[in-house]
């Protein structure tokens, strides 16, 4: 763990954010603003290792400042996260002794914003297969394809990318890689009006002739399970270990709201506030159960990582499970918090009804829970993830 004392956002910052969540919300507009001050407080540069100018910190400190974040913004606290991990993932190369990512700590200590352009329509596996394809020419590789769910759209330098080299067709490959925003051959389309979390704005990118030179080109590792390397393991810890820090600080919010509003909500047919009506009490214990499993849980996974625990090739299993429990453990928080509203929790002027929506987004992010059960399964029955056929 880092000796360095962990720097924290000032509340009135945070307040401010929270402030403006609602707004961001309702207007599916980007968390401009958000970002701007949080990058001026220094938070991009939680993860830069003290050596290239940041605080380096863990993913485990890390962890905990995008709960705090996410408390207050959830949106906000999401796309910044897609900064962290690939900037996180870097720090954990350079601490291993891997000098190929450098270049990115360099250029997040000089202020770029980075973010991820992995998700794709037909591709339930992100990261491991691709439906992009990574032509290899000369000093570098052309990449055609559609990128969904781009958070911080407005305003990335770098963006990360994957696509699938099939020249030899027995022996594809997966071509990492990153794009800055002044390379010609893109578009972006503004897609993003969804369900929740919509202060990330999340824009499509389409890659229509992209060329990236072979000093921005990461890995190129084989397709599936197998050619998992560390790079790639960590962009895994990194993003599911902040995801699931957001949606654990959504439920804490949801609590936090229920138990103040049961102690104010009155009823014709009670003499105390609603705190004292049984079924009240059920579901609030309910939901105290369900949140004081998530904390350690996530926790632990996060100080094993960052302690560099060997758990070998249970590491997929372990972190698809930690982000699998905290957002389905979540769900069922704010979910529960909604019934316990007594209906308030409909109208968009509460807070519940945005987190309702921000919560269900989790199932979204990888590993959704079909794949999380494979990898989960298959590990623990001694199953080669790559085997096939999977379900059909």
């Amino acid at each position: 763990m880092s000796t360095l004392t962990v720097p924290r956002l000032n509340d009135e910052l945070l307040n401010r954010c929270a402030e403006r969540a609602a707004t961001y919300d309702r207007e599916n507009r980007f968390c401009q603003e958000d970002f701007d001050e949080l990058k001026a407080a220094g938070y991009l540069l939680l993860t830069v290792p003290p050596e290239f100018g940041g605080k380096g910190l863990t993913l485990a400190e890390m962890a905990k400042e995008t709960r705090r974040l996410a408390y207050h913004a959830p949106a906000t606290a999401v796309c910044l996260n897609m900064h962290h991990y690939w900037v996180g993932l870097a720090a954990d190369l350079y601490r291993s002794g891997d000098h190929s990512t450098d270049w990115i700590l360099e250029r997040a200590a000089q202020g770029d914003v980075f973010a991820a352009g992995h998700a794709e329509s037909g591709n339930d596996v992100p990261l491991l297969y691709s439906t992009t394809t990574a032509t290899h020419v000369k000093g570098g590789y052309r990449f055609q394809g559609r990128k969904s769910f781009g958070s911080l759209t407005p305003v990335w330098d770098w963006l990360g990318v994957h696509g699938m080299d099939a020249s030899d067709p027995d022996n594809p490959k997966i071509v990492h890689a990153f794009m800055h925003r002044d390379t010609a051959g893109y578009s972006i389309k503004q897609t993003w009006d969804v369900l929740g979390m919509r202060a990330t704005r999340s824009d499509d990118t389409i890659l229509e002739d992209v060329f990236i030179p072979d000093n921005y080109v990461s890995r190129v590792v084989p397709a599936g399970f197998g050619g998992a390397d560390y790079f790639v393991l960590c962009v895994f810890a990194w993003a599911l270990m902040g995801f699931a820090n957001v949606y654990y600080a959504i439920a804490q919010r949801a609590l936090d709201l229920t138990l103040e509003a049961a102690k104010k909500k009155t009823s014709i047919a009670l003499q105390h506030p609603m705190s004292h009506h049984a079924e009240i009490q059920h579901g609030i214990a309910d939901m105290i159960l369900e949140l004081d499993t998530i904390g350690p849980h996530i926790e632990k996974i996060a100080e094993d990582w960052s302690n560099g625990v060997d758990h070998g090739g249970q590491w997929p299993e372990k972190l698809v499970s930690a982000k699998y429990h905290a957002v389905e453990s979540s769900w069922q928080i704010v979910d529960r918090a909604l019934d316990l509203s007594g209906g308030f929790g409909m109208f968009k002027k509460s807070e519940l009804e945005r987190l309702f929506r921000d919560a269900r987004a989790g199932r979204f992010h990888p590993a959704n829970s079909a794949l999380t059960h494979e990898i989960v399964a298959k590990i623990g029955l001694g199953i080669n993830l790559d085997e096939q056929p999977r379900w059909g």
